[in-house]
């Protein structure tokens, strides 16, 4: 398992727009280093970050009272997607594990969590795949993406986006995935966006909240550069309480603000490593964003550390919990 110390570094950024000059500060959380960190999802009830450190099977709990993070294996396994708290139960979790949604019991607090059940497994004849990004939507259904693991997933697109919902029903959403990634949805502007990020794009959907069936997919922001090696790669997502939606650049250093309606970049989040994997707002009044990093192909310090971002005058939505 890796570990590394935190650097005690607070960076402030002053950003000139088109409105009045504005700051944020970025600060990174204590003991928060994930050799890949992804999958942020704010817990209100217990006022918690969670997420994971992917090729270690990791999950990590950040304690906002306490100010201190916990960490915990998953006793025989290796990668850890995403962590998700299942509705009714504080201890259990769903969490992707290779191609498997598994259910583990954990406390929040002790170094190691066991799996208790395995809620579903896709793509069993595609062994170099696994499950990655997944969110809840507003109604507790789950959306959950994979990818090729062991390989090109640029060449071979062999992802799919699935939703899986209280019962057991798994249903096909979309097939022709590079990298399943971000998540998020709009409630009052009824929409869905998605991230593959070998598309270079984030895609608009229609959403129907009753159903959870989305339809008519809609190219909302480009991220493609002048020559391909410059493309940015968005990673994972949030949306904020005004429809605004924030896409990680993996290979960008930035978390970039858009208006999904216009496409147009309202502002350009600054951090000082370069793969910024997935955002979250949380925090006692829903204004803090969380970013996780990762430290991919020998990146340097502070590369894998997780921040909070303040000072951006926005607020988001908590996660919500698995229904079962």
């Amino acid at each position: 398992m890796q570990s590394k110390l935190t650097p005690l570094v607070t960076f402030t950024f002053l950003v000139t727009l088109c409105i009045p000059t504005m700051s944020y500060k970025v600060e990174p959380l204590p003991d928060s280093y994930a050799g890949l960190g992804e999958g942020p999802h704010w817990d209100v009830a217990r006022q918690s970050l969670y997420y994971v450190d992917l090729e270690a099977g990791s999950l990590l709990r950040y304690d906002y009272k306490q100010n201190k993070t916990y960490r915990t294996q998953i006793e025989g396994e290796t990668l850890a997607g995403f962590v998700l708290p299942v509705e009714g139960n504080a201890q259990e979790f769903a969490v992707g594990c290779g191609r498997r949604v598994v259910i583990v019991n954990w406390d929040g607090i002790s170094p190691v969590a066991k799996v208790v059940r395995t809620l579903f497994e896709v793509q069993p004849d595609f062994e170099a795949n696994r499950l990655n990004d997944a969110k809840t939507d507003p109604r507790g259904r789950l959306f959950a993406g994979t990818m090729r693991y062991i390989g090109d997933e640029f060449t071979h697109r062999h992802g799919e986006l699935y939703r899986w919902e209280a019962g057991g029903n798994v249903t096909l959403v979309k097939s022709d995935v590079g990298i399943s990634n971000g998540l998020a949805w709009d409630e009052k502007a009824k929409k869905f966006y998605y991230i593959d990020t070998t598309d270079y794009e984030v895609k608009s959907y229609d959403y129907n909240f009753d159903t959870g069936v989305a339809s008519n997919p809609k190219v909302i922001y480009n991220l493609r550069k002048t020559s391909p090696k410059d493309h940015l790669l968005p990673d994972g997502m949030t949306i904020d309480t005004e429809g605004n939606i924030y896409v990680a650049t993996f290979n960008g250093a930035t978390i970039y603000k858009v208006n999904p309606s216009t496409g147009k970049v309202l502002l350009e989040i600054n951090l000082p490593t370069k793969q910024i994997t997935s955002v979250a707002f949380g925090g006692p009044n829903l204004d803090i964003l969380y970013v996780t990093t990762a430290a991919k192909f020998d990146q340097p310090t502070p590369a894998g550390t997780t921040y909070k971002v303040t000072g951006l005058n926005a607020k988001g939505y908590p996660g919500v919990s698995l229904k079962i």
